[in-house]
């Protein structure tokens, strides 16, 4: 079964930064794709940052530049360094893993083709204050 776990959401002051770290279980494939979403209340769910089992990485054009997302293969993490935060960065931010057919496009992971499975967090808030 594949679990995912957020964790290193908070609370800051506009300009701060936060790290947030998932930790992935569950799976043994050498291809994935994995990345960051977020979701603010009343909007829809966007992909913030993503990067592939190879290490190739992309990211939104909203937050480009200022977070960076990284992953461990060796213990299954991944994590997306936030620095410059705005008040518009406020939302919960999900955690997902993309398995068996996916691409990766403007910091967006997509499941692509008959067999391309997602497997989502349960997301970590973050709250940026002005």
């Amino acid at each position: 079964q594949v679990q995912l776990v957020e964790s290193g959401g908070g609370s800051v002051q506009a300009g701060g930064s936060l790290r947030l770290s998932c930790v992935a279980s569950g799976y043994t494939h050498s291809q994935y794709c994995m990345g960051w979403f977020r979701q603010a209340p009343g909007k829809e769910r966007e992909g913030v940052a993503g990067i592939t089992s190879g290490g190739t990485s992309s990211y939104s054009e909203s937050v480009k530049g200022r977070f960076t997302i990284s992953r461990d293969n060796a213990k299954n993490t991944l994590a997306l360094q936030m620095n410059s935060l705005k008040p518009e960065d406020t939302a919960m931010y999900y955690c997902a893993v993309f398995l068996d057919g996916w691409v990766l496009a403007g910091g967006r992971c997509r499941s692509s083709g008959t067999s391309g499975r997602n497997y989502w967090g349960q997301g970590t808030q973050v709250t940026v204050s002005s």
